[in-house]
């Protein structure tokens, strides 16, 4: 059992680590993890420096679930491992998932600093990938780092998963890991991925929505613009379709307060150029809509609607319209706001940060969703900036020390 004792060395000791984290952000930072279609020869090299890392503090096993990839060189895999501290008592295992691989920069004018060469203003480190993920990363390891140096078990397994491939479609990190090891999570463990969360470091996210892509063809007859009776205008029917698919929100007009938003949402986003000239009628255009969709609506149905809407608009326009689904992921169960994995977070951010967590829901997909479907609660938890792949990306070194500190109250509870 945890004492007040051991808590304060933890913490004490965890707070003496600004420089530590100073260090580690610098030299992960200056390692560009770029996944090969970004650019990048893979995470290897930020593999092995976390491998230096974990050497130094120590650990009871560590192996490797590297995942094939052709295009990495010399190693033609990407990095997947697993670091095992042991508990007093064993059993289940206190997991910490965090991601090599970053994006790309994008626009350098719009950084006011190298963003491979981190930046310190007071509390505040800047670069690419200091919060998303590396944040995450550096806060585990220094959990296990206090540990050790305050000589202190944790009761229970603990063990930091870091992966590749998070930022490109997860097909070579998580989703081989389940594959290759499907039994890599036990059914008592705690799974905690630090790479969302918010300013306030409240928001425990326990659920994801459904996301359907959808990609809309609508095909009609080119013609000059000053005769438009004889073409049929593809862009002009297309928009109407655009209008009548705003009708899904009445289909589907469910709510889940979890969610922000609460119901399910139905854009359109992405528009295609059709005819490059103002004097043509176009024959073909395209646009997408981006779905995020409550867990309890059948996308099937969603599917249905969407391409009934198309028909009643080929009928009055005159035009084929071909409607194709470029990515559908079917939400993975929530994990309840009564597990032990949320208990002992929400326990741990009470102690550290003094606010009061809620679970929430999003829109988008983490790597959360795959454990779950593996039938394992996990929770995405982190205070951050909220900076993640945006110009001058950053991190509070506060924020670094207070997450440690979190996920050093969970692996010494019971």
């Amino acid at each position: 059992m945890k004492t007040r004792e051991d808590l304060h060395k933890i913490f004490s000791r965890i707070d003496g680590y600004r420089e530590d984290v100073i260090t580690m952000q610098r030299e992960l930072t200056a390692i560009p993890a770029l996944a090969p279609s970004s650019g990048g020869e893979g995470e290897w090299k930020k593999a092995l420096k976390v491998k230096e890392y974990m050497e130094k503090v120590g650990y009871d096993e560590h192996y490797e679930l590297n995942a094939p990839d052709e295009s990495i060189p010399e190693r033609k895999t990407r990095p997947n491992h697993v670091y095992l501290v042991k508990g007093r008592e064993g059993g289940k295992t206190i997991w910490i998932m965090s991601h090599l691989d970053i994006v790309p920069p994008g626009e350098r004018k719009l950084w006011e600093s190298d963003p491979y060469v981190t930046r310190i203003d007071g509390d505040t480190i800047y670069g690419r990938g200091v919060e998303d993920n590396q944040q995450g990363l550096v806060s585990s390891i220094l959990v296990l780092k206090a540990l050790k140096e305050e000589g202190i078990k944790p009761a229970h397994n603990v063990a930091l998963l870091v992966i590749s491939d998070e930022e490109t479609g997860n097909t070579l990190g998580i989703q081989h890991i389940l594959k290759v090891k499907p039994d890599i999570f036990g059914s008592g463990d705690l799974v905690f991925v630090p790479d969302s969360g918010s300013e306030e470091g409240t928001d425990m996210e326990v659920a994801e929505k459904s996301i359907l892509w959808v990609k809309v063809t609508t095909k009609g007859k080119q013609s000059h613009a000053s005769r438009p009776h004889t073409g049929i205008n593809a862009f002009k029917a297309a928009s109407h379709l655009v209008v009548k698919c705003e009708g899904l929100y009445n289909d589907f007009a469910g709510k889940d307060p979890i969610f922000d938003p609460p119901g399910s949402t139905f854009e359109p986003t992405k528009k295609e150029a059709n005819v490059p000239n103002v004097n043509s009628i176009p024959g073909e255009d395209v646009f997408y809509l981006d779905c995020r969709i409550l867990p309890p609506v059948d996308l099937k149905a969603v599917k249905a609607r969407i391409e009934g809407y198309a028909k009643e608009i080929e009928q009055a326009f005159g035009v084929t319209i071909l409607v194709e689904y470029v990515q559908e992921q079917k939400a993975a169960p929530a994990t309840s706001p009564d597990s032990p994995v949320v208990k002992a977070l929400s326990a741990a951010i009470r102690e550290v940060y003094g606010a009061e967590p809620k679970a929430i829901g999003i829109g988008g997909g983490t790597v959360a969703a795959y454990v779950r479907k593996a039938g394992l609660p996990a929770v995405v938890w982190a205070r951050i900036n909220e900076t993640a792949h945006q110009p001058n990306e950053h991190c509070s070194i506060g924020n670094v020390l207070g997450d440690a500190k979190v996920f050093a109250h969970v692996c010494l509870s019971e």
